[in-house]
């Protein structure tokens, strides 16, 4: 039986570093929420009628496909669109992230989702995990990683749920702030105490 772990956290926290690490080095399967959406807007897939119906022909390129520059132009500048695309997509990704963590022999599923709060995970996670790093890290990591201003990054920040909102929806804190080497380590600990949980 799996046990599904959801992550969550600020923008740079650096949710994917931990994902690698629980992948790597605890054999978890990790579900991305985003990498699911993009799946689902393949031709022939769940999501690629309804939104290609919503944006209409100007959004399928030559190859067929849906035109995500595009799409992501058009709900930059329009909040309706935006709010009309996740009532296809998000209900979508749920049920295909709970498909695959039922059908999975894994014993740790980790699943990442931007929303994982707002869109009531608990439903498919056992538990959530609040990847924290403190705001000057997470400035530093989206300057060099993504290149980000700082304008986009308080516009991002701003947008997101507040330290305090994380802390009293999960379950556990994983401090991503320092090295990799004290990250892992503290998932270490997590995950040991959850098997003697189970099995005891």
């Amino acid at each position: 039986m799996s046990y599904v772990i959801g992550i969550t956290g600020g923008v740079g926290a650096g949710k994917s570093q931990v994902l690698s690490l629980l992948k790597e080095n605890f054999g978890a399967e990790v579900i991305a929420a985003d990498e699911v959406g993009r799946e689902l807007m393949e031709p022939g897939r769940a999501c690629f009628l309804p939104v290609a119906e919503l944006f209409g022909p100007a959004v399928i390129k030559a190859d067929g496909t849906l035109d995500r520059q595009k799409i992501a132009e058009i709900i930059f500048q329009d909040k309706a669109m935006l709010e009309k695309q996740n009532a296809i997509i998000h209900p979508a990704v749920k049920e295909e992230i709970i498909r695959r963590c039922r059908s999975s022999e894994a014993r740790w599923i980790a699943v990442e989702a931007a929303l994982l709060l707002e869109a009531h995970y608990e439903d498919v996670c056992d538990e959530f995990w609040y990847i924290f790093a403190d705001a000057e890290t997470r400035r530093r990591r989206l300057k060099e990683s993504r290149g980000y201003t700082d304008e986009r990054i308080r516009a991002v920040m701003d947008s997101q749920l507040t330290d305090e909102q994380f802390r009293l929806g999960c379950d556990r804190v994983i401090d991503n702030s320092g090295s990799l080497t004290e990250t892992k380590a503290q998932i270490e600990r997590a995950l040991k105490e959850l098997q003697a949980k189970e099995e005891n």
